[in-house]
């Protein structure tokens, strides 16, 4: 399994914080996140699926999914159970959607 650092620098921040965390450790994820290029592999897609917080933290969710969107397959091989964050959901719904699964 290959890394690249700008991943796994970002990986090592944890979760997304939540927006009422301190504008700076949301400004750590903001710039590790926007570090990362486009494509990510599969196996990077694989553990950033972990990193997701419990909002939205003023997009960087969005872009978050937008990011392991581009892997070219998707880590996602079967529905995320019940009580599984809200943005693992929407992955999954989004490959339902597009015929994927």
């Amino acid at each position: 399994m290959t890394i690249r650092k700008e991943v796994a620098d970002f990986v090592a921040l944890g979760t997304l914080p939540p927006f009422t965390a301190e504008p700076e450790v949301i400004a750590r994820h903001e710039e590790a996140l926007h570090r990362i290029q486009r494509p990510a592999t599969v196996d990077e897609a694989a553990i950033l699926l972990k990193c997701f917080g419990p909002d939205d933290c003023f997009g960087l969710a969005w872009t978050l999914l937008h990011l392991i969107e581009s892997a070219p397959e998707s880590p996602l091989v079967e529905p995320p159970p019940a009580e599984a964050n809200q943005w693992l959901h929407r992955l999954w719904t989004g490959l339902v959607n597009a015929g994927r699964r």
